[in-house]
Formats: C-alpha cells, structure tokens, sequence
C-alpha cells in the first residue's frame, strides 16, 4: 500500500527503466576541525586559518592575535581552506583591525567567509585581496 506521495516503482512515469534522481547525502554532523597557524617573518605575519573557525578555536585566535600583535608588522589572515566561521571569526578578524597600525590583509577568501565579510561590514576594514584569476 502506498500513500499520495509515494513514487511507484521505476519512478514518477512508472517506466521500469528510469533512474531514480539522486539525492545529495546530509553533510556530516562533525565537520573539519579548525586550525590556526601563525608565520612570523621579518617584513608580515602571515595567519593561516582552515576548517571550521568557531568559537571550539577561541584561546589560538586569542594568541594569534597578540603574537600578531607584538611582531609590530603588516599583518595577512590567509582564508583559502577555511570551511565554516561564526561570530568568533568575524571577531577574530575585528580585533586585529583595531590592535593592529597596519591595515589587515585577507587573502583567498571563499564565498563562506566572503558572505560574512559583506554582512557584518567587516569588510570595509581589512584589504580583501582578491585571486588572481586562473587560466
């Protein structure tokens, strides 16, 4: 017995021979956990963020920001392998714009944290530097 919103088998038109559509599979519950990594050179300190930039990285954003802070030179936060940021990002990236004399460089940013640049208006703080475009 089937209800109204059963499909009959081989599909809507009832054709034995038609695929059924495929559905895209849930996105895992727990995904890439985030990660950040401070380069410290003589002219930048160059922040790699990757996977999710939630509040689970609070205490390495904290001391991203003051090694960042106490090297005294331009600053660039390096976005290319980020998948996920919350508020604690947007935060992140806030605090360096207002400790820091230089203005923060953001590199490779992904439609993710683009998205929340553009909506908090943190944007207009940093210098997004946008990829060159591939060939």
């Amino acid at each position: 017995m089937r209800d109204g919103n059963s499909t009959p088998p081989g599909g809507p038109t009832g054709d034995a021979g038609a695929s059924a559509p495929t559905v895209p599979a849930p996105r895992d519950a727990a995904g890439e956990p985030g990660s950040v990594h401070v380069i410290l050179s003589p002219d930048r300190t160059t922040i790699v963020l990757s996977g999710e930039v939630d509040a689970d990285l609070g205490p390495d954003l904290a001391q991203a920001t003051t090694d960042a802070e106490e090297a005294g030179v331009p600053i660039e936060v390096d976005t290319h392998h980020v998948t996920f940021m919350d508020s604690s990002g947007v935060a992140f990236l806030a605090r360096l714009t207002s400790r820091t004399p230089h203005r923060v460089r953001l590199l490779h940013v992904p439609p993710t944290v683009q998205f929340l640049l553009e909506v908090t208006r943190i944007g207009e703080l940093l210098d997004v530097v946008e990829d060159e475009p591939r060939v």
